[in-house]
């Protein structure tokens, strides 16, 4: 295998670690390059909204330049990367370059570089806190999408290969057991955490749980399946537990778009409906 496949493949498996983490990352690659120039055809860097970075498209002012342009693709640039699906700049390495369509470098290489820069956003992987009707109406609807899920219920008939084959994760645990495994970090992996239980007593505490572990961020939001009355108690306990009205007021209750849905399938339409649009918000 030659030197600059090795390196192209330990880009994109690092992009796709990030991506499994949960995180969005903004990729440079170089897709023409001539004269004295560092990075070669096929070069490739990326960032992720956290400060990480790796790979690299040659260094110096020209690295620099496209990294600044990346994170600001991340940060704040998201509508007009959807609209457009990214963007391609042409380089040139030459300080005085004058009266061409392309961007100059303060250097004296005499190069000219055209990199192509995109984000790519994880897909939505779901927790499904509760893998009863409306949970595996769910995953089905996920499975649809391309979307990943992954099940969690203290009863094994309900979070088993049998009954959800294609789930990334199974957790037939209890609350606690699910909650020492899991911290901030690991929990970034879900897009969505769903409270679909079939006990308001094991909805609550996974709730107060998560919520400890949260700092109000939107990853993982958080959702609960039921009443505003439920809403309310589940409100006040997590309140009087100490967690900040502002981390308990992240949580969706009730979940779902308004679409009159009523039957499990119809309600699975409307969660996850709700979620594509928080995602493209």
């Amino acid at each position: 295998m030659a030197t600059r496949d090795i390196v192209t493949k330990a880009v994109l498996t690092w992009v796709l670690d990030m991506l499994e983490g949960g995180q969005s990352v903004a990729m440079a690659s170089v897709i023409e390059a001539s004269g004295s120039v560092p990075g070669k055809p096929g070069a490739r860097m990326a960032v992720t909204e956290n400060g990480a970075r790796f790979g690299t498209i040659g260094g110096a002012g020209l690295e620099m330049k496209v990294e600044n342009a990346l994170r600001s693709m991340l940060n704040g640039g998201r509508a007009e990367v959807r609209q457009k699906g990214g963007k391609v700049e042409t380089f040139v390495l030459y300080k005085d370059a004058k009266e061409q369509e392309a961007t100059p470098l303060d250097s004296l290489c005499g190069g000219r570089v055209t990199v192509s820069m995109e984000v790519i956003d994880p897909v939505p992987h779901i927790l499904i806190a509760g893998g009863g009707h409306v949970g595996r109406s769910v995953a089905l609807v996920c499975d649809t999408l391309g979307w990943s899920h992954s099940v969690f219920d203290v009863r094994e008939d309900y979070a088993n290969e049998e009954i959800y084959p294609y789930a990334s994760e199974l957790y037939p645990i209890s609350v606690n057991e699910f909650l020492q495994r899991e911290d901030f970090d690991s929990l970034t992996r879900f897009s969505d955490i769903l409270l679909l239980g079939h006990d308001w007593s094991v909805d609550q505490d996974m709730l107060l749980g998560l919520l400890e572990k949260s700092d109000g961020s939107n990853r993982p939001r958080i959702g609960a399946i039921g009443s505003k009355a439920k809403w309310k108690s589940f409100r006040e306990a997590a309140i009087s537990q100490g967690i900040s009205e502002s981390v308990v007021d992240s949580v969706r209750c009730p979940i779902g778009l308004e679409i009159g849905a009523e039957s499990p399938e119809e309600i699975a339409v409307a969660v996850c409906a709700e979620i594509m649009a928080l995602e493209k918000a």
